[in-house]
């Protein structure tokens, strides 16, 4: 039985559409190879394959023709998604794995650990230690640094009393800066006796109303006044740091020794050390030193600035002579080399003022030192 022409080429084509893409490349099936070249060319198209019949102009014959259209989506996403999948496959043709997108979290999560790498690798910083020096002219000790274990034992860090076993007799045996106080030969404070009468060059006292500044330092009460207080002598001129109280008083007259004692401390340009001792004993109140416990801080090392000036020549007795001798600073580290002027007259002072001292400071004097051959001019 014979079948109509147009049932066989319908046969023909359905059973090249069913041949294998290796098949594709045999000779008949050229059109069928094309249309899957261009779906494979693109990943994101549609393939669509129509069966249309078509009529034969003056034949009367029906063909069958197959066409492949091939639709896009979206035409400009089709061009713009070409390049990148051509570099794509181009990369995985090569070997290299395609760049994969970073997100916010990721990066701050890189930053983050790069920062700490570069933190571990820096060097630490240098370490700076500080060491303050301790202490004043008035005898406040010196030590860097101290604990509270320290405190406790005798002899520990330099720390030095008046009695005990941190007294003045092992003063030389708490910190080798204090060695003189134990080896020097001529130390303060020392019974002033026998010297020889002289006239001395009169001391020419430039005391001006000062501001001061009042401390207990733990040892005595001392009084910083600001600069501009000076003393002339044997062509020197000293200026005037700071004055303290002792009771009772460190120096002796031929043996006397008085209630309590005032020392001014006094430096020239040089460094050297002057100091003029005013002997105290009971009388009338004093201005001066009434001006001074009025402003006494209410707690140790701590400064308390005076409300008014004080004028330092009250403090000074009326009869100016005086003896001299050199000696050394009679708190450790015991200097030597310091130019001492004691007068030989002593200002009064009210018990009630002596009494406040003595509950601050019982006793805070060193006893006296031995003479040596030292000379000590007595001023006529």
């Amino acid at each position: 039985m014979k079948l109509p022409l147009s049932l066989l080429l319908v046969a023909g084509l359905a059973g090249s559409l069913a041949v294998s893409p290796a098949s594709a490349s045999e000779p008949g099936h050229k059109a069928e190879g094309k249309v899957e070249a261009k779906a494979e060319a693109a990943s994101d198209s549609k393939v669509e394959i129509n069966i249309k019949p078509d009529l034969a102009k003056g034949k009367g014959e029906r063909k069958t023709v197959a066409k492949a259209e091939v639709k896009a989506d979206n035409k400009a996403e089709d061009k713009t998604e070409a390049k990148p999948e051509s570099k794509t496959e181009s990369r995985a043709e090569q070997g290299a794995e395609p760049r994969q997108p970073v997100s916010m979290g990721e990066l701050r999560d890189m930053i983050e650990h790069k920062i700490s790498e570069v933190r571990a690798n820096r060097a630490p910083a240098p370490v700076v230690r500080l060491q303050t020096k301790g202490g004043t002219k008035g005898g406040a000790s010196r030590q860097v640094a101290k604990s509270a274990e320290a405190m406790a034992k005798p002899h520990a860090g330099g720390h030095w009393e008046y009695e005990g076993p941190n007294g003045p007799a092992h003063w030389h045996e708490l910190n080798p800066e204090f060695k003189q106080c134990g080896l020097g030969q001529r130390q303060s404070p020392i019974d002033i006796r026998d010297g020889i009468p002289v006239e001395l060059d009169p001391i020419q006292f430039e005391y001006k109303l000062s501001a001061f500044r009042v401390i207990d330092n733990g040892h005595t009460v001392q009084v910083n006044v600001e600069p501009g207080n000076r003393i002339m002598v044997n062509g020197r001129r000293y200026e005037l740091v700071q004055f303290h109280f002792h009771r009772p008083s460190e120096e002796r007259l031929n043996g006397r020794q008085f209630d309590m004692v005032v020392h001014l401390v006094h430096k020239d340009l040089e460094g050297k050390l002057a100091v003029i001792a005013v002997l105290i004993e009971e009388g009338k109140s004093h201005p001066i030193v009434q001006q001074v416990w009025n402003n006494l801080p209410l707690e140790k090392n701590t400064e308390q600035a005076g409300l008014q000036g004080i004028d330092l020549q009250q403090l000074l007795p009326e009869d100016r002579r005086y003896v001299t001798y050199m000696g050394s600073l009679t708190t450790p580290p015991c200097t030597e080399g310091v130019l001492w002027m004691v007068m030989k007259k002593p200002v009064g002072v009210s018990a009630q003022q002596i009494s406040i001292f003595s509950r601050l400071h019982p006793m805070n004097a060193r006893p006296v030192q031995p003479i040596g051959d030292r000379l000590i001019k007595d001023g006529q």
